[in-house]
């Protein structure tokens, strides 16, 4: 139930407790702890272990999974250009699913108890903890869950025989997409495109949280123009 006037204990589990903040929750979720410690989700030891993961354990899961689909395209008649054409459009098709569900599920907006509760879950407790690094990659459980639909989804738009090259890139791309966000959050990169893509990320969640969708690039963010305006924009305003 939502209680008016409600305030989280931050030293107790978080899950929840959201929930009780109602219409006030939008407002506490977008504003950050900057902490390396991450708070405690749930009061079971076993549910919180589930909500932790390496940002290693996806690579090590996930790109097994990659390079027998892509095998399995090759055993099926493609060449090897082809399949390396087909794996690009698979993570090309990986960054609209990303920028999609960024901005359309991961930042819905929220104001009942079990509405808050879930969003918290799925993406609020990064943009309030950004800084967690246990829970910053999705855990593989779930991941498992969704790359069913995931998989009919890439049978509808295309043919049994290019199907495993297409699904094997857009494995490829989400594996990419987690290992970036976990890079931008916790790297110091020198070089120039990471420091641009970094900053670009940060600045979603510092400064304008309801722009700049993208982790990988910022491509579709471009494409649906949600990009971020720039500082000097800001100030003359």
């Amino acid at each position: 139930m939502v209680v008016q006037g409600f305030t989280v204990d931050l030293n107790k589990p978080l899950v929840f407790q959201v929930g009780h903040l109602g219409e006030a929750y939008q407002e506490w979720v977008h504003q950050p702890i900057v902490s390396k410690e991450g708070p405690r989700f749930f009061k079971s030891d076993f549910w919180e272990y589930l909500t932790r993961n390496e940002w290693w354990v996806i690579p090590l899961i996930w790109l097994p999974v990659v390079c027998w689909s892509l095998s399995r395209a090759v055993s099926f008649g493609n060449t090897i250009p082809e399949v390396v054409l087909l794996t690009v459009f698979g993570i090309l098709a990986w960054t609209l699913v990303e920028y999609t569900l960024h901005r359309f599920l991961f930042h819905i907006e929220t104001k009942s108890y079990w509405g808050n509760t879930l969003h918290y879950l799925i993406h609020g407790c990064h943009h309030k903890h950004p800084m967690d690094g246990q829970r910053l990659v999705f855990p593989p459980a779930a991941t498992a869950v969704l790359l069913f639909p995931f998989w009919n989804l890439i049978k509808l738009i295309s043919t049994p025989m290019t199907a495993p090259a297409v699904f094997g890139g857009g494995l490829l791309g989400y594996v990419m997409y987690d290992v970036t966000h976990y890079y931008l959050h916790h790297s110091q990169p020198t070089s120039e495109f990471p420091k641009n893509l970094k900053k670009y990320h940060l600045n979603h969640h510092f400064r304008v949280q309801d722009k700049g969708f993208g982790i990988t690039s910022s491509l579709w963010d471009k494409v649906f123009g949600t990009m971020p305006p720039s500082k000097l924009a800001g100030k003359s305003r």
